[in-house]
Protein backbone atom coordinates (compact mmCIF):
# COMPACT_ATOMS: atom_id res chain seq x y z
CA UNK A 1 0.00 0.00 0.00
CA UNK A 2 2.22 3.03 -1.22
CA UNK A 3 -0.15 5.56 0.45
CA UNK A 4 -0.12 4.14 3.93
CA UNK A 5 -0.70 6.77 6.64
CA UNK A 6 -1.55 9.13 4.07
CA UNK A 7 -4.40 11.79 4.19
CA UNK A 8 -6.29 12.69 1.02
CA UNK A 9 -9.25 14.63 0.84
CA UNK A 10 -11.09 14.62 -2.81
CA UNK A 11 -13.83 17.01 -3.75
CA UNK A 12 -16.86 15.81 -5.65
CA UNK A 13 -16.48 12.84 -4.98
CA UNK A 14 -19.90 11.36 -4.17
CA UNK A 15 -20.05 9.58 -7.46
CA UNK A 16 -18.64 8.96 -11.08
CA UNK A 17 -14.84 9.89 -11.44
CA UNK A 18 -14.61 11.53 -7.73
CA UNK A 19 -16.11 8.39 -6.55
CA UNK A 20 -13.03 6.02 -8.67
CA UNK A 21 -10.35 8.42 -7.17
CA UNK A 22 -11.27 8.30 -3.83
CA UNK A 23 -11.89 4.27 -3.81
CA UNK A 24 -8.58 3.81 -5.42
CA UNK A 25 -6.32 6.15 -3.22
CA UNK A 26 -8.35 4.06 -0.43
CA UNK A 27 -7.93 0.88 -1.43
CA UNK A 28 -3.68 2.36 -1.82
CA UNK A 29 -4.07 2.45 2.01
CA UNK A 30 -5.07 6.31 2.44
CA UNK A 31 -7.60 7.69 4.37
CA UNK A 32 -9.93 9.65 2.20
CA UNK A 33 -12.46 12.83 3.12
CA UNK A 34 -15.39 12.52 0.89
CA UNK A 35 -16.96 15.57 -0.11
CA UNK A 36 -20.53 16.00 -2.01
CA UNK A 37 -23.20 18.18 -2.09
CA UNK A 38 -25.86 15.33 -1.03
CA UNK A 39 -25.85 13.81 2.55
CA UNK A 40 -26.76 10.41 1.06
CA UNK A 41 -24.78 10.55 -1.73
CA UNK A 42 -21.72 11.22 0.17
CA UNK A 43 -22.45 8.71 3.22
CA UNK A 44 -23.12 6.00 0.03
CA UNK A 45 -19.56 6.86 -0.87
CA UNK A 46 -18.02 6.65 2.57
CA UNK A 47 -19.75 3.46 3.16
CA UNK A 48 -18.09 2.00 0.05
CA UNK A 49 -14.74 2.14 1.82
CA UNK A 50 -15.37 1.38 4.63
CA UNK A 51 -17.17 -2.16 3.27
CA UNK A 52 -13.64 -2.41 1.62
CA UNK A 53 -11.51 -2.24 4.91
CA UNK A 54 -10.54 1.93 4.07
CA UNK A 55 -10.81 4.56 6.40
CA UNK A 56 -13.30 7.40 4.99
CA UNK A 57 -15.69 10.66 6.39
CA UNK A 58 -17.86 12.94 4.70
CA UNK A 59 -17.86 16.55 4.50
CA UNK A 60 -21.03 17.85 2.82
CA UNK A 61 -20.87 21.32 1.12
CA UNK A 62 -20.66 22.96 -2.43
CA UNK A 63 -16.81 24.08 -2.92
CA UNK A 64 -16.25 27.47 -3.99
CA UNK A 65 -16.29 29.16 -0.13
CA UNK A 66 -13.07 29.75 1.59
CA UNK A 67 -15.48 28.24 4.43
CA UNK A 68 -15.99 24.74 2.47
CA UNK A 69 -11.81 24.29 2.43
CA UNK A 70 -11.51 24.91 5.92
CA UNK A 71 -14.33 22.54 7.09
CA UNK A 72 -12.54 20.02 4.53
CA UNK A 73 -9.41 20.46 6.07
CA UNK A 74 -10.37 20.50 9.05
CA UNK A 75 -12.40 17.02 8.68
CA UNK A 76 -9.02 15.53 7.58
CA UNK A 77 -7.19 16.81 10.69
CA UNK A 78 -9.59 15.87 12.85
CA UNK A 79 -10.99 12.88 11.91
CA UNK A 80 -7.04 11.45 10.48
CA UNK A 81 -4.84 13.48 11.73
CA UNK A 82 -3.03 15.68 8.89
CA UNK A 83 -3.57 15.86 5.10
CA UNK A 84 -1.43 14.82 2.16
CA UNK A 85 -3.43 14.90 -1.04
CA UNK A 86 -5.78 16.91 -2.55
CA UNK A 87 -7.61 16.10 -5.60
CA UNK A 88 -9.91 19.13 -7.02
CA UNK A 89 -12.56 17.16 -8.78
CA UNK A 90 -15.61 19.09 -8.21
CA UNK A 91 -17.36 20.52 -10.56
CA UNK A 92 -20.72 21.82 -12.21
CA UNK A 93 -22.15 22.36 -15.89
CA UNK A 94 -23.58 25.37 -17.32
CA UNK A 95 -23.52 24.68 -20.99
CA UNK A 96 -25.33 27.59 -23.67
CA UNK A 97 -23.80 28.86 -26.55
CA UNK A 98 -21.74 32.49 -25.17
CA UNK A 99 -25.04 34.82 -26.75
CA UNK A 100 -27.25 33.01 -24.57
CA UNK A 101 -25.02 32.33 -21.53
CA UNK A 102 -26.04 34.05 -18.63
CA UNK A 103 -23.71 35.85 -15.41
CA UNK A 104 -25.42 32.96 -12.82
CA UNK A 105 -24.37 30.72 -15.62
CA UNK A 106 -20.84 31.59 -16.05
CA UNK A 107 -20.53 32.90 -12.15
CA UNK A 108 -21.86 29.22 -11.25
CA UNK A 109 -19.24 27.51 -13.23
CA UNK A 110 -16.15 29.91 -12.13
CA UNK A 111 -17.11 29.73 -8.47
CA UNK A 112 -16.93 26.24 -8.29
CA UNK A 113 -14.52 24.76 -10.30
CA UNK A 114 -11.89 27.73 -10.62
CA UNK A 115 -12.67 29.47 -6.96
CA UNK A 116 -13.45 26.18 -5.53
CA UNK A 117 -10.03 24.90 -6.85
CA UNK A 118 -8.42 28.00 -5.57
CA UNK A 119 -10.06 27.81 -2.42
CA UNK A 120 -9.58 23.93 -1.69
CA UNK A 121 -5.63 24.36 -2.36
CA UNK A 122 -4.73 27.08 -0.64
CA UNK A 123 -6.02 25.91 2.22
CA UNK A 124 -4.28 22.29 1.95
CA UNK A 125 -1.24 23.87 0.87
CA UNK A 126 -1.43 26.15 4.41
CA UNK A 127 -1.04 22.82 6.40
CA UNK A 128 1.12 20.61 4.29
CA UNK A 129 3.25 23.30 5.01
CA UNK A 130 2.99 23.56 8.48
CA UNK A 131 3.25 19.76 8.48
CA UNK A 132 6.57 20.22 6.80
CA UNK A 133 6.74 16.85 5.26
CA UNK A 134 5.33 17.47 1.65
CA UNK A 135 2.13 16.88 -0.08
CA UNK A 136 0.48 16.32 -2.97
CA UNK A 137 -2.10 18.52 -5.16
CA UNK A 138 -3.57 16.85 -7.95
CA UNK A 139 -5.97 18.99 -10.19
CA UNK A 140 -8.83 17.72 -12.48
CA UNK A 141 -8.70 19.57 -15.80
CA UNK A 142 -10.34 18.87 -18.94
CA UNK A 143 -9.74 18.83 -23.22
CA UNK A 144 -12.04 21.37 -22.75
CA UNK A 145 -10.27 23.65 -21.03
CA UNK A 146 -7.03 22.65 -23.42
CA UNK A 147 -8.82 23.06 -26.69
CA UNK A 148 -12.41 24.65 -26.38
CA UNK A 149 -15.54 23.09 -26.73
CA UNK A 150 -18.89 25.11 -28.25
CA UNK A 151 -21.37 26.11 -25.73
CA UNK A 152 -18.63 25.90 -22.56
CA UNK A 153 -16.94 29.41 -22.37
CA UNK A 154 -17.67 29.13 -18.98
CA UNK A 155 -16.32 25.43 -17.99
CA UNK A 156 -13.55 26.07 -20.65
CA UNK A 157 -12.36 29.33 -19.00
CA UNK A 158 -12.63 27.18 -15.56
CA UNK A 159 -10.40 24.46 -16.83
CA UNK A 160 -7.49 26.90 -19.20
CA UNK A 161 -7.58 28.80 -15.32
CA UNK A 162 -7.11 25.88 -13.34
CA UNK A 163 -4.05 24.85 -15.47
CA UNK A 164 -2.34 28.10 -15.03
CA UNK A 165 -3.07 28.00 -11.32
CA UNK A 166 -1.37 24.44 -11.81
CA UNK A 167 1.99 25.98 -13.12
CA UNK A 168 2.15 28.49 -11.13
CA UNK A 169 1.77 26.28 -8.23
CA UNK A 170 4.81 23.95 -9.02
CA UNK A 171 7.08 27.08 -8.75
CA UNK A 172 5.60 28.49 -5.70
CA UNK A 173 5.18 25.03 -4.04
CA UNK A 174 8.70 23.36 -4.70
CA UNK A 175 11.02 23.90 -1.64
CA UNK A 176 7.82 22.66 0.32
CA UNK A 177 7.86 19.30 -1.27
CA UNK A 178 4.65 19.69 -2.48
CA UNK A 179 3.99 18.61 -6.32
CA UNK A 180 0.94 20.18 -8.30
CA UNK A 181 -0.32 18.44 -11.10
CA UNK A 182 -3.30 18.63 -13.84
CA UNK A 183 -5.22 15.54 -14.96
CA UNK A 184 -6.92 15.47 -17.98
CA UNK A 185 -9.49 12.61 -17.75
CA UNK A 186 -11.29 11.28 -20.91
CA UNK A 187 -13.69 8.66 -19.74
CA UNK A 188 -17.65 7.71 -19.64
CA UNK A 189 -19.65 10.11 -17.03
CA UNK A 190 -22.90 11.84 -16.96
CA UNK A 191 -21.28 14.44 -19.84
CA UNK A 192 -20.54 11.76 -22.38
CA UNK A 193 -23.58 9.63 -21.94
CA UNK A 194 -25.16 12.41 -23.53
CA UNK A 195 -22.78 12.43 -26.65
CA UNK A 196 -24.02 10.37 -29.16
CA UNK A 197 -20.67 9.91 -30.88
CA UNK A 198 -19.70 8.06 -27.61
CA UNK A 199 -22.98 6.12 -27.24
CA UNK A 200 -21.77 2.39 -27.63
CA UNK A 201 -18.84 2.80 -25.14
CA UNK A 202 -21.15 4.25 -22.85
CA UNK A 203 -23.42 1.72 -22.97
CA UNK A 204 -20.81 -0.92 -22.42
CA UNK A 205 -19.37 0.74 -19.24
CA UNK A 206 -23.66 0.74 -17.84
CA UNK A 207 -23.72 -3.32 -19.05
CA UNK A 208 -20.16 -4.18 -16.96
CA UNK A 209 -18.67 -5.31 -20.48
CA UNK A 210 -15.30 -3.82 -21.72
CA UNK A 211 -15.41 -0.89 -24.04
CA UNK A 212 -14.60 -1.62 -28.09
CA UNK A 213 -10.78 -0.75 -28.70
CA UNK A 214 -11.98 1.67 -30.96
CA UNK A 215 -12.53 3.79 -27.99
CA UNK A 216 -10.03 2.22 -25.60
CA UNK A 217 -7.20 2.46 -27.69
CA UNK A 218 -8.12 5.06 -30.72
CA UNK A 219 -9.75 7.79 -28.74
CA UNK A 220 -8.11 7.17 -25.53
CA UNK A 221 -11.81 7.03 -23.72
CA UNK A 222 -12.23 4.70 -21.20
CA UNK A 223 -13.90 3.89 -17.54
CA UNK A 224 -13.34 5.96 -14.20
CA UNK A 225 -11.03 3.29 -13.00
CA UNK A 226 -8.80 3.62 -15.94
CA UNK A 227 -8.57 7.16 -14.74
CA UNK A 228 -7.85 6.22 -11.20
CA UNK A 229 -4.43 4.74 -11.22
CA UNK A 230 -3.21 7.88 -12.53
CA UNK A 231 -4.53 9.90 -9.79
CA UNK A 232 -2.91 7.53 -6.90
CA UNK A 233 0.11 7.13 -8.51
CA UNK A 234 0.31 10.71 -8.62
CA UNK A 235 -0.33 10.97 -5.10
CA UNK A 236 2.70 8.45 -4.12
CA UNK A 237 6.03 9.24 -3.28
CA UNK A 238 7.32 7.46 -6.39
CA UNK A 239 5.72 10.84 -8.33
CA UNK A 240 7.67 13.21 -5.85
CA UNK A 241 10.01 14.30 -9.36
CA UNK A 242 6.85 14.77 -11.34
CA UNK A 243 5.28 18.63 -11.15
CA UNK A 244 3.95 21.32 -12.91
CA UNK A 245 2.85 18.78 -15.51
CA UNK A 246 -0.44 18.35 -17.48
CA UNK A 247 -1.59 14.85 -17.52
CA UNK A 248 -3.95 13.12 -20.15
CA UNK A 249 -5.39 9.54 -19.72
CA UNK A 250 -8.41 7.68 -21.05
CA UNK A 251 -9.03 3.96 -21.65
CA UNK A 252 -5.71 2.66 -22.61
CA UNK A 253 -3.96 5.93 -23.48
CA UNK A 254 -1.57 7.99 -21.29
CA UNK A 255 -0.72 11.49 -22.89
CA UNK A 256 1.76 14.64 -21.73
CA UNK A 257 0.22 17.98 -22.66
CA UNK A 258 2.36 20.80 -23.65
CA UNK A 259 2.91 24.07 -22.35
CA UNK A 260 1.71 26.96 -24.45
CA UNK A 261 4.41 27.63 -26.74
CA UNK A 262 5.65 30.27 -29.44
CA UNK A 263 5.31 27.65 -32.73
CA UNK A 264 6.56 30.82 -35.10
CA UNK A 265 8.59 33.84 -33.79
CA UNK A 266 8.57 36.75 -36.70
CA UNK A 267 10.95 39.91 -36.85
CA UNK A 268 10.08 43.19 -38.65
CA UNK A 269 12.62 45.86 -38.42
CA UNK A 270 10.53 49.51 -36.82
CA UNK A 271 7.47 46.90 -35.54
CA UNK A 272 4.79 45.28 -37.03
CA UNK A 273 2.64 47.89 -38.51
CA UNK A 274 -0.62 47.80 -39.65
CA UNK A 275 0.81 48.02 -43.40
CA UNK A 276 3.51 45.30 -42.30
CA UNK A 277 0.78 43.53 -40.90
CA UNK A 278 -1.50 43.90 -44.15
CA UNK A 279 1.42 43.43 -46.33
CA UNK A 280 3.19 40.01 -44.33
CA UNK A 281 0.93 38.21 -42.14
CA UNK A 282 -0.26 35.77 -44.65
CA UNK A 283 3.41 34.79 -46.17
CA UNK A 284 5.29 34.73 -42.39
CA UNK A 285 2.18 33.47 -40.19
CA UNK A 286 -0.85 31.53 -42.04
CA UNK A 287 0.78 28.04 -42.43
CA UNK A 288 1.29 28.78 -38.09
CA UNK A 289 -2.23 29.02 -37.02
CA UNK A 290 -3.50 26.86 -34.58
CA UNK A 291 -6.99 24.93 -34.49
CA UNK A 292 -9.33 25.06 -32.07
CA UNK A 293 -11.87 22.21 -30.65
CA UNK A 294 -11.26 18.20 -30.57
CA UNK A 295 -11.66 16.65 -33.86
CA UNK A 296 -12.74 12.77 -34.05
CA UNK A 297 -12.33 10.37 -36.54
CA UNK A 298 -15.54 8.67 -37.97
CA UNK A 299 -17.01 5.71 -35.52
CA UNK A 300 -16.86 1.92 -37.45
CA UNK A 301 -19.75 0.79 -38.87
CA UNK A 302 -20.70 -1.35 -36.16
CA UNK A 303 -20.17 1.50 -33.65
CA UNK A 304 -22.59 3.65 -34.50
CA UNK A 305 -26.42 4.14 -33.02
Amino acid sequence: MPLHGKVAIVTGSGRGLGLAYAQELARQGAAVVINDVDTETAAEAVASIEASGGRAVAVVAAVGPTATAQELVRAAVESFGRVDILVTNGGVLRDTVLWKMSDDDFDTVIGVHLRGTFTCVREAVIRMREQGEGGRIICIGSPTGQRGTFGQTNYAAAKAGIAGMVRTWAIELGRSNITANLVIPVAATAMTATVPYFAAAVEADAAGEPMPAFFRHDLGFGTAGDVAGTIAYLASDEAAGVTGQAIGVGGDRLQVWSHPEPVLSAYHAGGWTVEALDEQFAEVAGGSLQSVGESFPPLPDDLRR
